[in-house]
């Protein structure tokens, strides 16, 4: 482990700031730092920029409730002309669920405003060629958005792992350790690709945190050697889909495009190493009890504004 790591965090960082420092090594590396600007809100910035995208959890809701207030700024973004895109790790659930989702929360987005890593992964496959699948995801996960796929949903049975020509983790809401010690034991046999549909190590619930798809990857590295391929924040592939679909209508300044998050590790490293704007949201998220200033001097991620919310 990086010795910075044992000397440096801040006594406030909460599970998820500590457990992205420790990988740190393996996410993109800082391409720039921005200036840390302060501000209440995107309305007080919103002139400088033509393209809002930003995550959802910590920005838009937490849990099944709109942010107080939010809902309403979007809507007068997107009526003074704003292009407002929501850019999520969320590979678990169909594009018609976040859809509906998001309308119940107050949202209304369309189809095509909506980037998940699971699109994402998606825009992979349709390049692969015929495999056999070991798919890791839970009951809700739905083919929906996938081409056609010969996979199988991996359980108990280590036939099942030992036949798959390569591993899809979509999903781990249904994962167990010892499901993950039946993956690295077959992976140990016989190392096959891993694709991963959330980068995500840890997600904030009540009471605690859930285990993501990313910490369950990062564990089978450790383990196997085997090096997973991620899609979604902080990677370029899921930005470079946002701005493939942008540049489908009109010519995208980079310079005025800017992404919102409440995650330094995500969302601000991912807009960074794509060339665009940042914004870190501190009230609403998941650095909400920290210091913002202690979180941005320990990872050395810096964005272009700090806001109170979206």
């Amino acid at each position: 482990m990086d010795q910075r790591i044992a000397t440096d965090l801040p006594e406030d960082a909460p599970p998820g700031f500590t457990a992205y420092e420790a990988i740190r090594h393996r996410l993109p590396a800082s391409s720039r730092r921005g200036a840390c600007r302060r501000a209440e809100h995107l309305g007080d910035i919103a002139d400088q920029y033509d393209t809002i995208l930003v995550d959802a959890y910590g920005v838009l809701n937490r849990g099944m409730e709109p942010i107080a207030g939010v809902p309403e700024r979007i809507q007068t973004l997107q009526a003074n002309g704003k292009r407002v895109m929501v850019v999520s790790n969320a590979a678990g659930f169909a594009h018609r669920t976040l859809m509906e989702r998001y309308g119940r929360l107050g949202y209304a987005f369309d189809a095509d405003d909506i980037i998940t890593s699971r699109k994402t992964l998606v825009r992979q496959l349709e390049q692969e060629g015929p495999r056999h699948w070991g798919m890791i995801a839970g009951r809700h996960f739905g083919p929906d958005e996938f081409p056609p796929l010969d996979y199988r949903m991996l359980a108990d049975d280590i036939g099942d792992y030992d036949a798959a020509e390569g591993f899809l983790l979509v999903g781990a809401s249904e994962w167990t350790p010892a499901r993950q010690a039946l993956l690295i034991e077959s992976l140990k046999r016989q190392p096959r690709p891993l694709f991963v549909a959330n980068p995500d190590l840890l997600a904030p619930q009540e009471g605690g945190y859930s285990t993501e798809p990313g910490t369950y990857a990062h564990e089978i590295q450790d383990e196997t050697g085997v090096e997973p391929v991620f899609y979604g924040k902080p990677y370029n592939n899921i930005f470079a889909l946002t701005m493939e679909r942008l540049q489908r209508e009109t010519d995208v300044d980079p310079g005025r495009v800017l992404m919102v998050g409440d995650t330094l590790h995500t969302d601000i490293l991912g807009g960074q190493t794509a060339g665009l704007h940042t914004a870190l949201v501190t009230q609403t998220g998941v650095l909400a009890d920290m210091d913002i200033d202690a979180a941005i001097h320990a990872s050395g991620i810096a964005p272009d504004w700090i806001l109170d919310q979206a």
